[in-house]
């Protein structure tokens, strides 16, 4: 009888190739114990949506839309670098949070909330302007809002173009209301991520366009091009979004202050909302709306939810950013803005103005319990950008910090922020602002010296925001 020689495997012939094996082998499982087990040093620890809830296992926007290849509306997405964060957002399951809600929506009871104050009553008429052009001292009668009998100016005195058929449908949407708009053609239609099997069925997406968005949608073959001046179809539906087509003449010739009616008077537009989640045009979002609702909002017992911004502070470092940048090209405009709040008692971030841990938000992201502390604030800042211009982190904190009764305003961490929605750059355009408005005037920026503070009515602000002593 002969032997039978047996050899090994080419492959576990190597001792490094088996030696890699075995320590990865050893190393995966302690990594993923640390992944999971250290959730406080993640924004966002895993959300596990069971296969009965998740709409899409693996979050892919296609399932709600198949956009023609030539759109692109995946492009130039902004990287993030941040994977850690001292305050996580922390989301309770699926259907936890699917249950509260309802609940919630249930209960006659809403709006008995801690800070709540009696249900705003508005304004109405018709004037020379969308919010009525009022003055300062008119604007800052309404800051102390103690009398629930008095009519609070915001916004609607003149037109906003919508068909009945939209109107119908903004009223009878009454969860949550996740809205977004693009004007001038400045961003592309992205559909949400990672939405729960019952979502759209408690939440409403409605996405707010102009003429010209309108045309170059239609140009792709997104829309139907029914002709420049025809009437729009009752219901058009891109994936998820309720598509409303702006097409009368809008209130303003800026798109950005057209597009920011949309954004701080959503309360206005849907009436029976109970919450809303607004996005910027460039903004898509990744992680389910009544997720973002129940763990930012409700869990935080607040009104309004928004991110901190990644570098600024105080107001004045974002005033002069935009004068800087021309995200805004009237500087002198600013500079009387600015002037404006520190006669009236702007003053800069300190800790005595917690538990507001900063003055500049980045609103491209707002969740809001639609109820009159946020109502009434979201009022007395659009009366802010009608009279200066657009750019809402300048007057955020001024009308923050004055109104009374307070609102209270979960300002989450940078991270947050970035982990649950994906920024895109704007669509580029040569010869025209992109919405931003005032960008034509494109002259040299001066660097400031110290005699241009002196005398100035932010000369305390500036000195106290470096530092110096003020006296």
């Amino acid at each position: 009888m002969g032997w039978v020689r047996v050899r090994r495997p080419p492959l576990l012939q190597s001792k490094l190739l088996c030696a890699s094996l075995l320590y990865l082998l050893t190393t995966l499982p302690l990594a993923l114990y640390v992944s999971f087990s250290d959730p406080a040093s993640r924004c966002l620890p895993l959300l596990l949506l069971p296969a009965s809830t998740s709409r899409s296992s693996s979050g892919n926007a296609t399932t709600l839309f198949d956009y023609p290849t030539g759109y692109g509306e995946r492009k130039h997405a902004l990287p993030t670098t941040r994977k850690l964060c001292s305050d996580p957002a922390v989301f309770s399951d699926y259907k936890t949070v699917w249950e509260e809600i309802n609940g919630l929506f249930h209960n006659h009871n809403l709006s008995a909330h801690p800070h709540a104050i009696p249900a705003l009553r508005y304004q109405n008429g018709s004037r020379d302007t969308f919010a009525g052009n009022l003055s300062t001292d008119e604007r800052r009668s309404f800051f102390a809002h103690t009398d629930a009998a008095v009519e609070v100016p915001c916004g609607f005195f003149k037109d906003f173009p919508l068909t009945q058929a939209d109107r119908l449908a903004m009223e009878h949407c009454r969860g949550v209301v996740v809205a977004s708009a693009i004007l001038n053609d400045h961003d592309k239609i992205r559909q949400p991520k990672g939405l729960g099997s019952q979502t759209l069925k408690r939440a409403c997406f409605f996405m707010f366009i102009d003429d010209r968005t309108h045309r170059v949608l239609a140009s792709h073959g997104i829309l139907k091009d029914d002709g420049h001046g025809a009437p729009p179809a009752s219901t058009v539906v891109v994936g998820a979004w309720r598509v409303v087509r702006l097409q009368k003449q809008l209130p303003y010739e800026s798109p950005a202050m057209n597009g920011v009616v949309v954004k701080h008077l959503l309360h206005r537009l849907f009436p029976n909302a109970r919450f809303s989640v607004w996005l910027d045009g460039k903004m898509q979002l990744t992680v389910d709306p009544l997720l973002l609702v129940h763990s930012l909002l409700i869990g935080k017992g607040a009104d309004m939810a928004v991110s901190k911004h990644p570098f600024n502070l105080h107001t004045m470092e974002e005033a002069i950013a935009t004068a800087r940048w021309r995200k805004w090209g009237d500087a002198d405009a600013i500079r009387a803005q600015m002037e404006t709040y520190c006669s009236n008692g702007l003053q800069p971030w300190s800790p005595s103005k917690l538990p507001y841990p900063s003055d500049v938000p980045d609103t491209a992201i707002i969740i809001r319990r639609h109820g009159s502390a946020s109502d009434l604030f979201s009022c007395l800042l659009f009366n802010e950008l009608e009279a200066f211009n657009p750019r809402d982190q300048l007057a955020f904190a001024y009308v923050r910090d004055t109104m009374s009764p307070n609102v209270s305003m979960n300002m989450f961490e940078v991270e947050v922020f970035e982990h649950i929605a994906v920024e895109y750059r704007h669509n580029l355009k040569r010869g025209n602002d992109g919405g931003g408005g005032g960008r034509t005037k494109q002259g040299i920026t001066r660097m400031a010296s110290s005699r241009d503070i002196v005398g100035s009515s932010c000369e305390k602000y500036l000195m106290k925001m470096w530092g110096e002593p003020t006296e």
